[in-house]
């Protein structure tokens, strides 16, 4: 994961260089090694998973910038821990900063639930609202946590809980004419109350952060609107990691505000394939490898036209 761009591009060198220095002291490794070489098992542990993603993220936005210059985006966002990279890419917040602080963030989040007490799992072709529905139905007749934790697609809902009414939502959503529902293979059922202990512990952290104002304006998670204003920055984080995930709506947001081409930058293509499914005129790229760049700067160069 970055490999290409770690040997071919210093910009993005430098920047798994800098998670190197910076995750050292806790981590007992390098960052970069876990990412080119794995193991995967290690990789997909949730405090080595995040600063890996968000790495390899920011080094592919520094070497795409290196190749074709200032980006000229009108907004960023990111999807859950993604908008710790919005961040680093509206240079509201230092990529050391952040490094540090999704590490320690997937800490807190991994050690908030107990190994499975939660889970999470995807509803199929049911709207958000009927989703909601099922989650308060299965709380209320089960006495236990469920909520929708990501607003993916008009047709695609994440629900997180305690194991037991996440299973329970799943068999309302079907009684509701949800087409299917899917166990999602994580490590603990993130955004939702459930990590309330670890949104407390991470509070006193981003607190201690700089921010400065966001230059684009970050469209939030929690919101589902911009934000430049730095001293919002650590409240929407902390209530981030149990909020839900309202991707579908920053979609919307963006078109509403005159945006037709989004270019996801990191690793893999999910948000684009989401995007589809949400708004499906807009124009869409992918810079996940140097492989891709000649069709980036094509799509970069029509967005400008």
């Amino acid at each position: 994961m970055g490999k290409d761009v770690y040997d071919a591009s210093p910009a993005a060198r430098a920047v798994f260089d800098a998670a190197d220095d910076a995750l050292a002291p806790t981590l007992g490794t390098r960052i970069s090694t876990l990412c080119f070489e794995g193991p995967e098992d290690e990789l997909r542990r949730t405090e080595i998973q995040q600063p890996a993603i968000l790495t390899t993220s920011v080094a592919l936005l520094r070497a795409l910038e290196e190749a074709v210059g200032p980006l000229g985006a009108a907004f960023v966002g990111g999807h859950s821990l993604g908008e710790y990279s919005a961040l680093v890419a509206a240079g509201a917040l230092d990529f050391e900063d952040a490094v540090r602080t999704v590490n320690l963030r997937g800490r807190l989040m991994q050690e908030a639930v107990a190994d499975g007490k939660g889970a999470m799992a995807a509803v199929m072709g049911l709207a958000p609202e009927s989703v909601a529905e099922a989650c308060a139905a299965a709380a209320e007749a089960s006495g236990f946590v469920v909520t929708p934790a990501n607003y993916n697609s008009p047709q695609q809902t994440v629900i997180a809980g305690e194991t037991a009414g996440v299973e329970a939502a799943c068999e309302k959503a079907k009684e509701l004419g949800a087409k299917k529902t899917v166990g999602l293979p994580v490590s603990a059922p993130f955004h939702c109350a459930l990590m309330e202990p670890a949104a407390q512990k991470l509070a006193p952290e981003l607190g201690r952060l700089v921010f400065q104002e966001a230059n684009p304006p970050v469209v939030t998670n929690v919101e589902a609107s911009p934000n430049a204003d730095a001293s919002r920055i650590p409240g929407l984080l902390e209530e981030q990691v149990t909020a839900p995930v309202r991707f579908s709506d920053m979609i919307a947001t963006m078109k509403t505000e005159g945006v037709d081409a989004f270019l996801e930058v990191g690793p893999g293509r999910v948000l684009s394939g989401l995007i589809a499914r949400i708004e499906r005129r807009a124009r869409r790229a992918n810079f996940s490898s140097l492989a891709e760049l000649n069709e980036v700067r094509e799509f970069l160069q029509g967005t400008a036209s």
